[in-house]
Formats: C-alpha cells, structure tokens, sequence
C-alpha cells in the first residue's frame, strides 16, 4: 500500500471519528406534557414555589432560576408575590458510564498462518446525565397544569460561567414549547 493511499485512509478514520464522538454527545431533550383543558391565556404571572427541594446546590437552583426568569419575562410574564402560577424544579444527577467505543486492529498474514492485534478506543468518557423537571402549578386551584422534563449532560469539571451557560440553555430548551398553542 503506498503512502499516499494510508494517508487517505487516516484521513477519513480521523473524520469518521470526529463524527462518531460528535453524535454520542447529544444535545438536551426536553418532553412536554399539560392539561389540554386549561386556557393558558390566563396566566400572566408567575413566582417560585417558597420551598423547593431541587436536588441542586443553591449556587445551580439560583442560575437555573435566574435563565428562567429572564424566559419568561421575555415571554411577557410578570414575577408577583401573588402569582397565577407556580413553577417547581426537581432535578436529579447521576453519572453515565460511556460504552462506546472504536476498534484498531492490525493484521497480517499469508499461506495459513497469521497474526492480529486489536484494541478498542473508547469514546468520550464518563459524564455526569442530569434530569430537570419543571412543573407549573395553578396557584388558586393547587393543580398541575404543564410540565417539561429535560435530559441532558453536564460536564463534571465547569467553571461558573460554564455553569451559567449550561443553565441558560436549559431554561430556553424547556420553555421553547411554553405556552402550549391552542
């Protein structure tokens, strides 16, 4: 085989590579779910619920709450001491154990006799998965009326403004779909 062809090969495993590692990090998911006989129309405030047990440290309930207050504020919804809604987060982390992984080998041999040698080449590594779910809760009626539960990774070493990044990212993700359209 000559050079030129080898280099071509490794060019396009490196790209294929690239690729595979590209698509294992995915992105947030987010499911939605909401009382279809509700008029969301109504609702045109909204505060926290006064005691949340998020499952965050106080430092990522704060910026989770702090992108969702500028969501929806941005979506023309007021914060009040006296709101329509109350919205709950619930969020939990847990660590996800990578299993992919891309094989080398290396083989040879001629006449019935022959010699290989492979190794697998893991992809990524571990990552921290974190849950966030979001619930909406009717202030008079005491009802849930939306909920959005996302999915996604976290890195385990960020600095803060990673952290506010992330959860920035979140709280549009979630809200992309809030008001539900009628």
């Amino acid at each position: 085989m000559s050079i030129f062809k080898r280099k071509d090969i490794m060019k396009h495993f490196f790209i294929l590579v690239l690729a595979v590692v590209a698509i294992s990090c995915g992105s947030t998911r987010v499911d939605y779910d909401y009382d279809e006989q509700i008029d969301f129309s109504q609702y045109q405030t909204y505060n926290f619920m006064p005691e949340m047990d998020s499952g965050l440290s106080q430092l990522d309930l704060k910026r989770l709450m702090d992108a969702t207050d500028a969501v929806m504020q941005a979506k023309g919804f007021t914060k009040s001491q006296t709101p329509d809604v109350l919205i709950n987060i619930i969020a939990e982390e847990y660590e996800d154990v990578q299993r992919n992984s891309v094989g080398v080998g290396i083989g040879g041999g001629s006449y019935g006799g022959g010699v290989s040698v492979g190794a697998g080449i893991p992809l990524g590594g571990n990552k921290n998965h974190q849950t966030i779910t979001l619930d909406l809760v009717d202030a008079q009626k005491d009802i849930l009326v939306w909920q959005a539960v996302s999915d996604s990774n976290i890195k385990v070493s960020t600095n803060p403004q990673e952290r506010v990044t992330h959860y920035t990212k979140i709280a549009q993700k979630i809200f992309e779909k809030f008001p539900p359209e009628e």
